[in-house]
């Protein structure tokens, strides 16, 4: 028995070693699970979804390893985004945070914002309003409620928006974008509180390397109601109708 020891216990260092490449290799090749910890993407996403990102949809740069280890210079296998795709990004210019946000700027696009109405290339995008947006917004029960619109994107994608200000929120009214060669426009779907390139000193256009992947699938939802030491709530806290959803 005493010679068999050592080899079992390496035997399961080795499969825990191998366990532990592969899943590195699957996070950083394929897959990657994010949570949302705010309310800047509401109604297509809401605080406590958990999706998984796919890593390979637009090839690869440095961003795509874990703590971005690598050199800068582009990305290899590169895709270009279709307008409307929901993408984790590094948020520029520090390149460090992970953001999420929908595209709804190419390169050469010219991007406005006029009275609450997207504008690309000097054309209104079509916006049709559609029921509130209603949310049991914290622990406490309070009620989250925004105007809601069905905004239909130039090809013809559809997701929804909402305007928590109305049509005077503080982005609501901009000048006009031109978005550089190898940068994406990204955008909030809660219009009225989302940090996204409309504020040019903070995000601004964000760079093709700092792309990380598509978000793809909704696995799990919390609501927050339940702590995580209160196993009893979980059964109430969990959003069923959204497990394992696409995003759209």
């Amino acid at each position: 028995m005493s010679k068999d020891k050592p080899g079992g216990i390496m035997e399961t260092v080795r499969t825990v070693v191998y366990a532990m490449l592969i899943a590195g290799l699957v996070r950083t090749a394929a897959f990657e699970p994010f949570n949302i910890p705010s309310g800047s993407m509401i109604p297509s996403l809401l605080i406590g979804d958990y999706l998984f990102v796919s890593k390979y949809a637009y090839g690869y740069s440095r961003h795509s390893m874990p703590f971005s280890i690598g050199p800068s210079g582009g990305r290899i296998m590169e895709a270009m985004p279709e307008r409307g795709d929901v993408i984790v990004f590094k948020k520029p210019p520090e390149n460090k945070v992970d953001y999420i946000k929908r595209v709804v700027g190419l390169p050469g696009d010219r991007i406005q914002v006029k009275g609450g109405i997207l504008h690309i290339n000097g054309t209104p995008v079509e916006r049709r309003r559609i029921e509130d947006f209603v949310d049991r917004g914290d622990r406490d029960g309070n009620i989250f409620r925004a105007h809601q619109y069905v905004e239909i994107l130039p090809g013809g994608r559809q997701h929804r928006i909402i305007e928590t200000h109305g049509d005077n929120g503080p982005a609501d009214n901009t000048s006009e974008y031109r978005v550089p060669a190898g940068h994406y426009f990204m955008m909030g779907d809660n219009r009225d509180n989302s940090a996204d390139s409309r504020f040019l000193s903070d995000v601004g256009y964000v760079p093709a390397e700092n792309l990380v992947g598509r978000a793809e699938v909704l696995f799990f939802s919390g609501d927050g109601t339940a702590a995580l030491w209160e196993v009893w709530r979980w059964p109430w806290a969990i959003r069923y109708s959204r497990l394992f959803q696409g995003i759209e």
